[in-house]
């Protein structure tokens, strides 16, 4: 499924979960596609092909249901929507305003009615006029056969409207109240209510767009002595680009010349400049501090980080969670329910005697709170607003389903090298058979040449020119092997040393004692023999205690896992206070000890390179440091874009406390509807209050949701927590 192509549509017009689940059955019907999302919130359809579609055959389905659609949305189309919005708004309150102003100042002993042609005329103005846009969207929902919220706000205020109509010229000379003021606030409340939904919509979308806006249109490439401005979809891996002090990073790269400081709070979370130096990686989006710099393009468009992290946050935002699959079941039958109530209602009032006008205005009330907006809202608003909050402190969450797994995680397990650990272990200590340690040296530098793992890197720095490396080959969880200077050669650990049927020395047996790493440098011709050994060390990451502490404050177990010793891994665990601790593991043995913690807990494994990627599959839920491989961020539900292990801790604490919003919304959503209808029913609420009522409710839905928008980790980015 993930393989297939998959398309993403901006959707305008809808205004409830129903809209949204009519927009996906539209979308489901056609061969092409295999399965399609509808975001309330973001408004927006992800929609995944099972053979190629052409967008247009998409977006005319979705028109057929009576909705609109694009490839995308332009931002000065989506200011001039809100604008349009907010107008409509203004207007519907000022002409509604003299029609309600007699029920307001009644209790204060002022009686005063407008005639009734002129609430005629203003009613009408709000009822055919601005409340139009009910009208076409009920029309579309009667030809589907369908309800929505559209609906019964027309069969509501329409009603409201016709009897006070009926009342006025059956007659026109007696004084009576009429309700033209209850069909024209409801239709200016529930306009509000939309437009603070789609103005807090907007707010929650911030993280996405800012990001979208750091892509840059053009770079400064150099071409031998010359300099030329060209457009970035002009650039090809291996560019040199210049990068002056204060512009931003067109792609991603690796510093050639050059020593600076970046800003990649946006991008990362960190907020502090990262220094930059050849060798490094710069990132694009971020800016360029003090110095200038020239750096080697090394990935554009699609595979850039800054395209990766954007597709990851609106894969985040537009996936439906678990939860709201059961509310969509609930919205599409709620619309006819509330049909059969309102006509009870209606119903009971006339068998029990009372007035016609009396009864109709009952049923309206029903019609009118029981709209399902907030019921739809709930899960995706507060999706919207935790990923985007998460993605502005580095913290990329992949999808919705990842919320609720990560909720119930109480156990997190560690890898060691590169994420508690800093990932550039030194070269200490190294003993040749023959006491010739330079060539040892060389020779075991040779056998890494292109490699990245870091031990390899903490050797090639210590030579110089190599000899050539032929036939080279990974041993896995072992080490490596090829030939160098004729001679065939295998780097690696002490299974590797057992494969071959050798035995370790006391010297070597002494540094594994201390914590160090080793390595032994084995020829293979006449027979097996150890041509030297190898010692290094690693440190732990200065956050590593820190975010063993904070997972433990919140009663999560941590283990370390690593194929490395039983001594360096028992150092490093010491350093950093895990008393669980399962070393010299294959990466196939790595996935095995998940599955056997995952028997009675639920597991988080963290981890950053190849080895790593069984594991955090295996896991109820992977966290890949984006310091680390491709490999392993695809593995992983969540990405942490700083290689700072407290963010662990910060991930599973936003993805609890959206979680837990989702459930205050749901349960908001369903009390208004719960206990509104009834009251409703009962007479207790006017058609008016009714209005309110359901305005409130959206309303109170998206801000409850937007309260995430303010979350922080727990802890502070410089120092201890």
């Amino acid at each position: 499924m993930s393989d297939l192509p998959t398309l993403e549509l901006s959707v305008s017009g809808m205004t409830c979960a129903n809209c949204a689940g009519r927009v996906e059955r539209a979308l489901k019907k056609l061969p092409a596609v295999e399965q399609a999302s509808v975001n309330l919130a973001s408004h927006r359809a992800q929609v995944t092909l099972r053979s190629a579609a052409p967008a247009a055959l998409l977006i005319a389905a979705i028109e057929r249901a009576g909705y609109q659609a694009s490839l995308g949305q332009n931002p000065d189309d989506q200011c001039r929507a809100a604008g349009h919005e907010r107008l409509a708004v203004v207007l519907a309150l000022l002409l509604a305003l003299p029609l309600l102003a007699p029920m307001l100042l009644q209790p204060m002993g002022v009686h005063w009615m407008l005639p009734a042609w002129l609430q005629c005329l203003l009613a009408g103005a709000v009822q055919f006029g601005i409340g139009a846009r009910f009208y076409r969207a009920a029309w579309r929902a009667l030809r589907t056969l369908d309800g929505n919220m559209d609906l019964l706000v027309v069969l509501g205020t329409s009603a409201g409207y016709g009897l006070s109509v009926y009342l006025w010229l059956s007659s026109p000379a007696a004084p009576m109240h009429l309700y033209f003021e209850s069909s024209s606030t409801v239709i200016a409340l529930v306009l509000l209510g939309k437009w603070l939904e789609g103005r807090a919509r907007r707010q929650a979308g911030q993280a996405l767009r800012a990001l979208e806006n750091l892509q840059s249109d053009t770079a400064l490439r150099q071409v031998g002595e010359r300099l030329e401005t060209v457009a970035v979809q002009a650039l090809r891996p291996d560019d040199v680009l210049l990068v002056k002090p204060g512009a931003r990073f067109a792609c991603d790269g690796i510093v050639l010349e050059g020593r600076s400081h970046a800003d990649e709070a946006l991008i990362s979370g960190e907020p502090l400049p990262v220094a930059k130096q050849p060798g490094d990686r710069v990132t694009g989006g971020a800016i360029n501090g003090e110095g200038q710099l020239r750096v080697r393009v090394t990935a554009l468009g699609p595979q850039s980080t800054l395209a990766r992290i954007i597709r990851l946050v609106e894969s985040a935002q537009g996936a439906k969670a678990p939860i709201q699959l059961l509310v969509d079941r609930v919205s599409r039958v709620f619309v006819p329910l509330v049909l059969v109530i309102a006509l009870l209602t209606l119903l009971g009032w006339l068998l029990g005697g009372a007035p016609v006008q009396t009864a109709i205005i009952h049923a309206v009330a029903v019609l009118v709170i029981a709209c399902p907006c907030a019921l739809g809202l709930a899960t995706p608003a507060a999706v919207l607003a935790g990923t985007g909050a998460a993605a502005r402190h580095g913290i990329l969450i992949k999808d919705s389903t990842t919320l609720q797994r990560a909720e119930a995680v109480d156990c997190v397990v560690f890898d060691k090298t590169g994420t508690l650990t800093l990932g550039r272990p030194r070269l200490l200590h190294q003993a040749a058979s023959n006491g010739d340690e330079q060539t040892l040296l060389r020779l075991a530098a040779a056998l890494q040449q292109g490699s990245e793992h870091p031990l390899a890197l903490a050797l090639l720095e210590r030579c110089g020119d190599l000899p050539a490396l032929h036939d080279s080959r990974a041993l896995a969880g072992r080490g490596i092997a090829g030939t160098v200077e004729g001679q065939p050669l295998q780097l690696g650990n002490r299974r590797l040393l057992e494969d071959l049927h050798l035995s370790a020395d006391a010297i070597s047996l002494a540094w594994e004692a201390e914590g160090c790493t080793v390595s032994w440098l084995v020829a293979m011709q006449p027979q097996a023999h150890v041509l030297g050994v190898l010692a290094f060390a690693d440190e732990a990451r200065p956050q590593a205690r820190a975010a063993v502490a904070l997972l433990q404050a919140d009663g999560v177990v941590c283990h370390l896992l690593t194929g490395d010793n039983l001594g360096s891994a028992r150092q490093i665990a010491t350093a950093v206070a895990i008393h669980q601790v399962h070393a010299q593991v294959l990466p196939a043995g790595k996935a095995q000890v998940i599955e056997t913690l995952r028997r009675t807990q639920v597991v988080a494994m963290v981890g950053d390179g190849i080895n790593d990627a069984p594991a955090l599959a295996a896991a109820d839920l992977g966290l890949a440091m984006a310091s680390g491989t491709d490999v392993a961020m695809q593995a992983a539900g969540i990405t942490l874009m700083r290689s700072d292990p407290r963010l662990v801790a910060a991930a599973l604490d936003i993805c609890r406390r959206t979680q837990a919003k989702i459930r205050q919304n749901l349960f908001w959503a369903f009390i208004y509807n719960l206990l509104g209808i009834p009251l409703a029913a009962a007479g207790w609420l006017s058609p008016v209050l009714a209005g309110t009522a359901m305005a409130l409710s959206s309303v109170s839905v998206v801000l409850n949701a937007l309260w995430l928008t303010r979350w922080r980790p727990g802890f502070s980015s410089r120092g201890q927590p």
